[in-house]
């Protein structure tokens, strides 16, 4: 089986750049102390990271695409004119936070959390609603990314269909979803929720980088 091309980026070391083999980028980084450096699978991805920060590729797993250069021309780029929501919890159930971001800058709008017992579907779904709640209270007409389907679902349906069961532990993340789910039932609203295209444009903006 033939080898996977790769390509590295150097943000910092001798030579800055984008290279085609490792040796090349061994050689831009060796003896250059805080070398920051990361190996793509597309030139493309490549490119845009050297072109982004060091930070946002820091600790995360590349999600390179695999799809062709007629598929992420008809995908298209990120409406910037939104903000982009994620959770992430430590176990599965575990240790869980939410978060909201504006998705061009990646300024933090809103944060929930850390709670001590919860899923990752439920801090998506509540990192949903709060964003639709967030944008009615500014009287903003952005839209909301989100990269679980499954959360999309449970809002367009009104609905928290875990299957966590509630405890004194999480009692206080179970009141957190009857205000989230009281305040869908009372609040309409008509902000597009549209899921992120991972395989097209990397990881959410919110992502916590924990992957």
């Amino acid at each position: 089986m033939a080898k996977k091309e790769k390509f590295y980026v150097v943000w910092k070391g001798k030579r800055p750049g984008v290279y085609t083999t490792w040796n090349d980028c061994k050689a831009a980084i060796t003896g250059y102390k805080g070398a920051q450096y990361k190996s793509f699978a597309s030139f493309d991805v490549a490119k845009k990271a050297y072109n982004s920060s060091y930070e946002e590729y820091k600790g995360k797993k590349n999600s390179t695409s695999s799809l062709t250069q007629e598929q992420l021309l008809k995908i298209g780029k990120p409406n910037y004119h939104s903000i982009s929501v994620d959770a992430a919890s430590s176990g599965n159930p575990g240790i869980m936070e939410y978060q909201g971001v504006d998705t061009k800058t990646g300024k933090r709008l809103f944060k929930q959390g850390p709670f001590k017992q919860g899923t990752n579907n439920i801090g998506e779904f509540l990192a949903i609603v709060h964003g639709l709640a967030f944008l009615k209270q500014h009287k903003s007409d952005r839209i909301i990314y989100t990269d679980s389907r499954t959360a999309m679902s449970w809002v367009r349906k009104k609905t928290c269909n875990t299957k966590l069961a509630e405890t004194p532990e999480n009692k206080e993340l179970f009141d957190l979803v009857r205000r989230a789910l009281d305040w869908l039932k009372k609040n309409p609203y008509d902000t597009p929720i549209v899921k992120w295209e991972t395989k097209a444009w990397g990881e959410i903006p919110a992502d916590f980088g924990r992957k």
